[in-house]
């Protein structure tokens, strides 16, 4: 009986590279977090909800979706959002961030980038060493932009970067909605970042501190604080796997795109030293 009348706070791990890297590997995405979000909002007794982020960022859209399934819950729910930076929250994960009420980070953190980058590789010379000839058909000449085996295009870069501004336009829109007068500097939207010291004094965060410490300083050291996970079956228990149907015959070539979506997953977060 007494144990209902404690204070209880959710929450939310949002950990990981934001949007779909391969087949046996993927990060968030409102696909596999909506059902974690939604129960953590339909707590009974809640206090608020807490993001604990660890993400070095990822698809743009995923990150806007996530965001605003977060938002839209804390209103309907009327409990407020407190979000706790691990490592990183930067890029994506920032743009998670930006869905609490009040960011808390470690002194350590890495915070920021607010930015949009694209990469990839350019493959023409190296096909030509080998004498493979890239053949390539299109209907609309503009179909086959920006791709790796073909020289590059400089009306295609430039069709990109138009793309690029948009999607930082939207970023730097939804960081100083958010974050308001809160904000200090002139380079905060340049896709730097900080330590979670300097995003202090940036006004990226609104106070250094960890998950435990702030939640029973603020509701009492009763506290629950009570973990919302995603419900797995025995195959992901067992071995990690997304819950995707796999042919013997396809099994090969998802190892291999596993392999590929790995070593951009590490790419991710290598930017940051991690």
């Amino acid at each position: 009986m007494f144990g209902r009348l404690k204070p209880k706070v959710a929450v939310l791990r949002l950990n990981g590279v934001i949007g779909g890297f391969g087949p046996l590997r993927r990060g968030m995405s409102l696909q596999s977090m909506a059902s974690m979000i939604q129960r953590a909002f339909s707590m009974k007794g809640l206090k608020a909800v807490a993001l604990s982020i660890n993400s070095p960022g990822g698809a743009p859209v995923q990150s806007s979706l996530i965001y605003r399934r977060i938002r839209d819950l804390a209103q309907e729910k009327n409990v407020p959002v407190l979000v706790f930076v691990e490592d990183v929250a930067a890029s994506g994960g920032y743009w998670l961030a930006c869905a609490g009420d009040e960011i808390y980070a470690d002194s350590n953190s890495i915070v920021g980038s607010i930015g949009v980058v694209s990469s990839g590789f350019g493959f023409v010379e190296a096909i030509r060493r080998i004498g493979v000839e890239r053949r390539v058909y299109t209907a609309g000449k503009h179909k086959a932009m920006l791709d790796p085996f073909r020289p590059e295009n400089e009306r295609d870069v430039a069709h990109l970067r138009t793309i690029q501004e948009d999607m930082h336009t939207s970023f730097i829109d939804l960081v100083k909605r958010r974050r308001g007068k809160k904000l200090k500097g002139d380079n905060l939207f340049t896709g730097e970042f900080w330590t979670g010291k300097r995003a202090l004094d940036l006004g990226l965060v609104d106070a250094i501190g960890d998950l435990r410490t702030v939640c029973r300083d603020r509701f009492g050291e009763k506290v629950r604080l009570v973990v919302v996970g995603e419900k797995r079956g025995w195959l992901k228990r067992g071995f990690g796997l997304v819950g995707t149907e796999t042919s013997g015959s396809s099994w090969g070539f998802d190892l291999g795109a596993g392999a590929l979506a790995s070593m951009e997953e590490r790419a991710l977060w290598s930017r940051f030293g991690l």
